[in-house]
This record gives structure tokens, sequence and C-alpha cells, in this order.
């Protein structure tokens, strides 16, 4: 993705390409993804997207920019030193409310989001759960308010037969 970005602002626009498509509209990019298959060949590409995105008036934030080997290669060092700034290299971290893990399995992102609603059903224990409502309604505020904090995400995961039943756990309620 940084070759492209690097071509076509290289050629004097001010955005990215992909295919036939351009985009120009980047005063709010603040996300990207760069995929290099070797951490020697991903240092060059970060200080070259450094520098394309300055000639454009836009800034790296070395602060919050990670680097995570996916698979089973694991690098030997915890940073990096990209154009003069440290960024960690790091097993895990959190993009979009999705963690995503060096693994690439999809069991931590289900432990996480199980903590979280386990939380959120804790939060409304007293309120909700232990309350006059009727089973009806608070079946319906499970499956409206509950479920999708552990379903969130749900579409990209790579299930085990284990992860699976403990999915079955959440949506049956038991």
């Amino acid at each position: 993705m940084a070759l492209l970005f690097c071509w076509a602002v290289g050629k004097g626009k001010n955005g990215v390409v992909f295919g036939q498509d351009a985009y120009t509209d980047l005063d709010f990019a603040d996300d990207i993804s760069l995929l290099a298959e070797l951490l020697s060949l991903l240092i060059p590409i970060l200080e070259a997207f450094a520098k394309e995105a300055a000639a454009i008036g836009l800034e790296v934030n070395w602060d919050k920019t990670k680097v995570q080997a996916l698979g089973s290669q694991q690098p030997d060092t915890d940073t990096l030193d990209v154009h003069g700034h440290q960024v960690a290299v790091v097993d895990e971290f959190v993009y979009l409310g999705a963690l995503t893990h060096s693994s690439v399995l999809s069991s931590y992102n289900i432990h996480r989001r199980s903590g979280l609603t386990r939380s959120a059903m804790q939060k409304y224990d007293n309120c909700i759960w232990k309350s006059q409502l009727s089973l009806s309604t608070k079946l319906k505020l499970y499956n409206v308010c509950i479920l999708p904090i552990m379903l969130y995400g749900s579409e990209c995961w790579a299930l085990s037969r284990v992860d699976a039943k403990k999915l079955t756990h959440w949506i049956s309620g038991a």
C-alpha cells in the first residue's frame, strides 16, 4: 500500500491510487496498514511513507505507530528505529475494537470480547437482570444490548471448535 501511495504522490497527485481508483481527499487520513514480507523491507517503506506524507502536509504519529509480525516468524527486537523514532514491536493491539494477535488466532479476540460482555452484564445486574422486568423484556435487552458486544467483528473470526463452543454459550445465554 505504501508503494502505491508514494507512486501516486510522487506523480504530483495528492492521494492514493488503488487500481483504477484514485482517492485524493486525505485531510483526515488517520489510519493505514502497511504490509511487508520482511521486517527489513518495512523500515524503508515507513521512512518513505513519512517523507511522502510530509510533502502533502500529513504527519506520522510515531507514538501510535506499531509493528506486528503475523504468524510464526517473530522479530527478535522490542523496538525499531524508523526515521529517528522508536517504533514498538508488539504481539497484539486493539484496532477499531478488535484485538489483533500475532498468532492470527481468533481465540484472543474472542476471550477479550467475552470479558467485555461479562463486564456489561455485571454493570446492569441490579437495574435489569435482577429487576422486576419480564423475562421477555430481559431477553430482548440481552439480544439488543449485550449480544452485539460479544459478536462485534465476529464475521472475521476463524473459529476453532473450542471457540465455537464458547460463542454458543453466549448466544444461547447459558
